[in-house]
């Protein structure tokens, strides 16, 4: 049985409130950077994952978010980021997705249009003007300035674009992959 202590209560699936100390399984499991040998980032993994690549000498811990999981015969302290011994060749390029959360995350949930808050997503191109889904095509916008806009381009409704649109950072896969949170711990290793 593997127990946490030095972290805040959670709710379990029952509704109930655990103690730290306690066996307990919270509803979104903490997450740990994975990094390869070389310090560049290699994945998101819940923080179980990067144990186990510790305990089987596969990853050195780097830093802890200050919880500790104990069990029968060990104490260890909760990683929050690990380094793996060997390096691991990516034969890919990391893509991320274009979706709403990953454009309003680019565009600091800001309008491109007028700058209040962003709320839906506005292709510069019109897909009906044979505009593309992508990257340089798609942007955040007010539903507002989106209504105003219709199916027309910028310079055709009276818009003009505060930045135009571009390619997320090389790390933004990293915040795709938490959910638009990076923990601060984590900077050093995934900022370029």
């Amino acid at each position: 049985m593997v127990t946490v202590s030095g972290q805040q209560p959670a709710l379990s699936s029952h509704g109930r409130v655990h103690r730290p100390g306690t066996c307990w399984y919270p509803l979104a499991m903490p997450r740990a950077l994975v990094l390869n040998a070389s310090l560049e980032p290699l994945s998101v993994v819940p923080v179980r994952r990067a144990l186990v690549l510790v305990l089987h000498d596969r990853a050195d811990v780097v830093a802890t978010n200050g919880a500790i999981w104990h069990a029968e015969t060990v104490e260890m302290p909760s990683p929050s980021v690990v380094r793996l011994r060997r390096y691991v060749r990516v034969p890919y390029q990391r893509r991320i997705p274009v979706n709403r959360r990953t454009v309003f995350e680019r565009d600091g949930h800001r309008c491109q249009y007028c700058g209040r808050q962003a709320e839906n997503l506005d292709h510069v191109v019109p897909r009906s003007q044979g505009g593309e889904h992508s990257w340089l095509n798609v942007v955040a916008a007010c539903r507002r300035c989106n209504s105003t806009k219709g199916g027309r381009t910028p310079s055709e409704a009276g818009l003009t674009l505060a930045m135009k649109p571009r390619l997320p950072r090389p790390d933004a896969w990293v915040a795709a992959a938490t959910g638009g949170s990076v923990d601060p711990g984590w900077e050093p290793y995934v900022t370029a």
